[in-house]
């Protein structure tokens, strides 16, 4: 079932009403490409995964026109680009058991241009159908601007909201930067060992991206094993995949903290223990 709702086009999986299955939502993530969903919110897709009490539901913001073209997707137009990207996005939603999934269809300059107020009510509107108590998003030290843009946009969103219909956490997650550089204390680990064989079809289904050029299928799980393996020298590996996230919460529990200094403290804390290290090989 496919309906409009505001500027998002919602798919529905499990043959509710769009309004039944939005309600369901106890996880969300709102993520810029598609497949980011896939690559950073892999935990809550399996949190959810095959669950009565538990529901996930992904957004995403732009339409995926501007991906790298090579091989057999080389000519693809803009447009054959947007449909093919959505249709595999679909696929990964259907695989993954969503509730639901909404696609916003912004380009990427739009959000980060003349787009970014309408981006911002969107999102207020998803966020109030839905209600989610756990978001994954961007982290905000991510190197791709699109996916910066995006995370800003989802916390000036979640404060427009009343307190008490705000989600209880949010976590902004890995994708084109990790997050092995904070430190330890300033990590969340996310454990995302379940169901490792849906975690690799999830990738697997964005064709254009990996016959395209891009092999985020490997890069995806050798990040994770790469997490869970070098999470702690000392100790024998507790999971098989963790993926990293930076806690947004406080941002959405106060809103006179300042976005651009908050992720800065996590710099600054880096900053520091380098310094501390080096300087106690100097006594």
């Amino acid at each position: 079932m496919v309906v409009k709702n505001a500027k998002v086009k919602w798919i529905t999986l499990n043959g509710l009403s769009i309004d039944k299955a939005i309600s369901k939502t106890t996880h969300m993530a709102i993520a810029a490409h598609p497949d980011d969903i896939e690559i950073m919110a892999y935990h809550g897709i399996s949190e959810c995964y095959k669950q009565s009490d538990k529901a996930f539901t992904g957004i995403v913001v732009t339409d995926g026109a501007g991906s790298v073209r090579h091989g057999k997707y080389k000519d693809y137009t803009d447009k054959e680009m947007i449909e093919q990207r959505q249709k595999e996005q679909k696929e990964a939603a259907f695989l993954g058991k969503y509730e639901a999934l909404g696609l916003l269809n912004y380009s990427s300059d739009g959000i980060k241009m003349t787009r970014r107020d309408d981006v911002r009510h969107d999102l207020i509107h998803v966020l109030k159908q839905a209600t989610p108590q756990i978001l994954y998003t961007h982290n905000l030290a991510d190197k791709h601007s699109t996916h910066v843009h995006v995370a800003v946009s989802v916390i000036e969103a979640i404060r427009e909201l009343p307190k008490e219909k705000r989600p209880k956490t949010i976590y902004g997650c890995e994708v084109w930067r990790d997050l092995d550089w904070m430190n330890d204390e300033d990590k969340v680990k996310l454990n995302v060992s379940r169901y490792p064989e849906l975690s690799r079809q999830l990738i697997n289904v964005y064709d254009s991206q990996l016959s395209g050029g891009k092999r985020f299928d490997l890069a995806t799980q050798g990040r994770r094993l790469a997490n869970a393996t070098y999470t702690n020298s000392h100790t024998k590996d507790n999971q098989q995949a963790i993926t990293y996230a930076m806690d947004l919460t406080p941002l959405i529990k106060d809103d006179t903290l300042d976005i651009q200094k908050y992720v800065l403290t996590f710099i600054e804390r880096f900053k520091t223990s380098v310094i501390e290290t080096i300087n106690r090989t100097k006594k």
